[in-house]
């Protein structure tokens, strides 16, 4: 149970006093409590509100966003929609990370990809056994629902058994607004 990477991250993170996560792949693992498969990267989220403390806080690193699959230079403007992810870069050390930024409104979280879905904000995210913050897994899983491919397959039959039943009913009720026809549904009875 080598969770290196994910301790990585929370220890540069460590002073940043805004909510953070770490979201994709990784998150199910945490959640599990177990590394199921290979990762080839890590993403974290914060919520799109943040930022800039983000970027003021990494001062040192350089920042990419990303547009149609291209990287631009970010400047120091505000991203909105649809920008959502961001690439940084150390020179120091030439460590890579992907941020994703995550909608908010009011008190809740929202799903960037259909305003219908939304959780209260302070339960979108929980803590690993060593104190690592991850997304909600079945909140990971709505976002893989879209174009999903094997490694997201692999994450949610992983990972199905361990989800209670609240979190079973959210994403059924999220996957039937989003994408009725997902092969998902047949297991979150």
């Amino acid at each position: 149970m080598s969770f290196e990477q994910c301790q990585r991250i929370t220890l540069l993170m460590a002073g940043f006093n805004k909510a953070w996560f770490i979201a994709g792949g990784w998150a199910i693992d945490l959640f599990i409590g177990k590394e199921t498969r290979e990762h080839k990267d890590l993403e974290f989220a914060v919520f799109r509100k943040d930022q800039l403390d983000l970027k003021h806080y990494l001062k040192e690193w350089e920042f990419k966003k990303v547009i149609k699959g291209e990287f631009h230079t970010w400047g120091n403007e505000f991203l909105e929609l649809p920008v959502h992810e961001i690439h940084a870069s150390n020179k120091l050390n030439r460590e890579e990370i992907e941020i994703l930024l995550n909608e908010t409104k009011d008190h809740n979280w929202k799903f960037r990809r259909d305003p219908r879905i939304s959780s209260p904000l302070n339960s979108v995210w929980s803590y690993s056994a060593t104190g690592i913050p991850y997304l909600k897994p079945e909140i990971v899983l709505l976002y893989k629902a879209k174009n999903t491919r094997e490694k997201d397959h692999q994450d949610f039959m992983a990972i199905k058994d361990y989800l209670g039943n609240e979190q079973k009913q959210w994403l059924r009720y999220s996957l039937e607004l989003h994408k009725p026809e997902h092969k998902w549904l047949q297991f979150l009875f």
